[in-house]
């Protein structure tokens, strides 16, 4: 596509005073779905197979598992299915050792973002790939210092624009845009395609200015479509590469959140039910959520935490349920006393309540949930924050700007009445 073709002609200038490479770092943001992969990609391999002595490319991702992924799953069939395929001589998938092998004597590896993945060896090319997600300069300072003793080496950092929280990526397009305003022609060469935050989202033309590939990748009913279903603060990022701000972007977008709450949703009472409960980490207020594994409702939330078991005491006698908690939060502390006044307790592992947060997650974004509407609740979803678990993540309650005791106490009830199996002997009534 000509945006491609741009990137690539710019950004492989020579620079007639020095007769290397004029850029050494190279920035390209786009919305996503434009061909960002394989303006990657086709630098990357002119690197490999075009060049006369062997090169070493650096690919990285936010994680090393995401870089595998992208390396053998999203860049590797590009080039198994095309008539390059026979330029290489052997594709390495084993866990830590991903790479490609050419015939020029070229590899084409994967990266962490850890500091010392890049030591040891020489790097001709370093790409840091959805730059957005990086808070640090880690993966860069993995890179550059193997690249210092390499005249042609060039660092590709390529990304959709993210929020005020990828620090990384901000710092690069600002100084990106001062370079290109200034109309410097050499050391950083720096493409941007986005919608202006003042244009309108909805107008067709407004598409058609400043997407690069529509017509080509990406069709106007697919951008339309997205607009309709999508938040419209994610489209902005996703769609119109603008950087969106943390007071706007939720962790559970607002529009998903709307689509599974509703006033008139009750628990079925001949269901299996739990009861969730969860305590603030200074204890200052404490929530209780029951779900029958297709609705849920709030059910008690107020300050402090000496009321919780005296209640719970009350609602398990009444209704004849269980109870479960976070084994690594702080309502485990209630746990003995709930086990001597006989209250059945299960206690979620870490694990367990890492794949808590995402059944909850994806029961929303499916709308395979249903709660009734609250205030709690509400502003529960609308300050949650989120605390990375390798790959995954849990609710975090320190990150939270607001009191999320209720929704992890949604959490929890809903996970364990998808996974009970046998009904509560009593018919029973919530109040």
């Amino acid at each position: 596509m000509p945006h491609q073709q741009l990137v690539w002609d710019v950004a492989l200038e020579i620079d007639p005073a020095t007769g290397v490479f004029a850029y050494r770092e190279v920035i390209v943001t786009m919305m996503r779905q434009m061909g960002k992969t394989v303006t990657v990609f086709g630098a990357e391999l002119d690197r490999c197979i075009m060049w006369p002595e062997p090169q070493r490319v650096l690919y990285s991702a936010q994680t090393g598992t995401e870089g595998r992924k992208k390396l053998l799953e999203d860049q590797w069939p590009l080039l198994r299915d095309s008539p390059l395929r026979s330029t290489v001589t052997k594709v390495h998938q084993s866990s830590g050792n991903e790479r490609l092998s050419f015939r020029t004597g070229s590899i084409l590896s994967v990266s962490t973002k850890s500091e010392e993945s890049g030591h040891g060896f020489t790097v001709d090319m370093g790409v840091i790939d959805e730059a957005w997600k990086d808070e640090d300069h880690h993966r860069e300072q993995s890179m550059v210092p193997a690249m210092n003793t390499r005249p042609w080496a060039q660092l590709w950092i390529c990304s959709t624009q993210g929020t005020d929280k990828s620090t990384y990526l901000n710092q690069k397009t600002e100084v990106g845009r001062e370079a290109a305003a200034s109309g410097r022609d050499t050391g950083i060469a720096y493409f941007e395609w986005s919608i202006p935050p003042e244009a309108d989202i909805e107008d067709p033309e407004v598409w058609w200015r400043y997407m690069p590939a529509l017509g080509w990748t990406i069709q106007p009913s697919a951008v339309a479509h997205a607009l309709e279903t999508m938040d419209e603060t994610e489209w902005r990022r996703a769609y119109g590469n603008q950087r969106t701000t943390l007071e706007t972007e939720q962790v559970i977008p607002q529009v998903l959140w709307e689509m599974v709450c509703g006033p008139t949703v009750e628990v079925d009472r001949n269901r299996p039910v739990w009861l969730g409960c969860d305590v603030l980490p200074d204890r200052s207020a404490a929530a209780l959520v029951a779900s029958d594994g297709i609705a849920a409702e709030l059910i008690d939330h107020r300050p402090g935490t000496t009321w919780v078991v005296p209640r719970l005491v009350e609602l398990v006698g009444r209704w004849q349920c269980d109870v479960v908690v976070d084994g690594g939060g702080p309502a485990a502390s209630l746990v003995p006393d709930l086990l001597a006044a006989g209250v059945p307790v299960t206690v979620l592992s870490g694990p367990e309540f890492v794949t808590a947060c995402a059944t909850l997650y994806d029961a929303i974004a499916d709308s395979t949930v249903k709660v009734r509407t609250c205030e709690p609740l509400n502003v529960a979803v609308e300050g949650l924050a989120k605390r990375p678990i390798g790959d995954r993540f849990v609710w975090s309650r320190a990150a939270s700007a607001t009191d999320i005791t209720p929704l992890v106490a949604l959490t929890l009830a809903y996970d364990r009445a998808t996974h009970a199996v046998t009904a509560p002997a009593a018919f029973y009534s919530f109040g």
